[in-house]
């Protein structure tokens, strides 16, 4: 039977506490706790975390891990100002927004939140909200009017790109950039597109996904683009074509694709800023869900089919960590 000091060439050492900087592959036995001991790479992974106060989709996302936000949508109660707060536990209800709406778009923290565009019952809207972790407070218009539109930036430099109007259903290709009070145009995307994904800042941003009018649509579902504040340019695409998804991240070099489909799908790509790969699986699917947080700390939560827009799930990047034999 091969031994480790066969295998390694040294007996595994013995120490009284674990190692403070230990490499990977690396195996000790903890005379302390009296447990053997071995650092590797723990996979990327999604876990379930605390439900929502209410079940919601079509709403928009805000924020990071440990302190999100979740805000508009449709719900059972109808309630399309619904403000929702996240510790990286539970949610709270935070302040109602002034308008609302559903398949808007969301920018920003926790305590500097952005919200823009959406459907309104009389159609969609160009109305700006900005919330400062209690309140909303109206914010210059968008300069068109959408809906299933996509985002990026912060409270006082956002991004709006994508979506749709009605009547007649028309989509855009138009760039909006968000100066903490008012907008102005930016460069128009390749690919006129809704129910896209996005992630970034406003002068390093991604577009990925979407559907658009035949005959692009099967290479729109595919398609990303990035954004370097005053142009859009071709990135690489997706493995899978999807609309209706999520997305976050912290530049074009670096987002997340997280679900999406009718029916919803359990894969999740990562973008290097060249190519997505595909990463951990998510335990239950959704679409017309939100996103938040970053490449190695994701939030993913809302979503149709009911109840699922209740459930909230965090993501994990893989990761070097200490282990135990026989308990990991």
């Amino acid at each position: 039977m091969a031994t480790y000091k066969g295998i390694k060439g040294f007996n595994i050492q013995t120490v009284s506490s674990d190692p403070s900087v230990p490499f990977v592959g690396q195996v000790w036995y903890n005379s302390t706790s009296a447990t053997v001991k071995y650092f590797a790479i723990q996979a990327a992974a999604w876990s379930t975390g605390g439900n929502k106060t209410d079940t919601s989709y079509s709403l928009a996302g805000a924020g990071t891990q440990t302190a999100g936000l979740a805000f508009g949508g449709e719900s059972p109660s109808g309630n399309e100002k619904k403000t929702e707060e996240y510790n990286g536990t539970s949610w709270t209800n935070g302040g109602e927004m002034t308008t609302g709406g559903q398949r808007l778009a969301g920018a920003g923290t926790q305590t500097a939140g952005l919200g823009f565009g959406g459907k309104l019952s009389t159609g969609p809207t160009n109305a700006t909200e900005e919330y400062n972790g209690s309140s909303w407070t109206n914010g210059g218009n968008l300069g068109t009017a959408r809906y299933y539109l996509g985002s990026a930036g912060t409270q006082t430099a956002g991004l709006a790109f994508a979506g749709a109007s009605t009547p007649p259903f028309t989509r855009f290709n138009a760039t909006e950039e968000y100066n903490g009070s008012s907008w102005t145009g930016g460069g128009n995307m390749n690919f006129a597109r809704v129910d896209v994904g996005g992630a970034g800042t406003q002068t390093s941003a991604l577009v990925f996904g979407g559907s658009a009018a035949p005959p692009v649509n099967a290479a729109a579902r595919v398609a990303t683009e990035e954004y370097d504040g005053s142009s859009w340019t071709v990135g690489g695409s997706m493995s899978t074509g999807r609309q209706y998804l999520s997305g976050c991240g912290e530049s074009n070099s670096g987002a997340l694709a997280i679900s999406g489909n009718n029916p919803a799908i359990l894969n999740t790509e990562q973008y290097n800023g060249t190519a997505w790969t595909s990463t951990a699986s998510l335990n239950t699917g959704l679409k017309q869900g939100a996103g938040a947080g970053t490449t190695s700390a994701a939030l993913a939560f809302g979503g149709t089919p009911e109840p699922i827009g209740a459930i909230t799930q965090e993501y994990n990047e893989a990761t070097p960590a200490t282990k135990t034999v026989g308990t990991d």
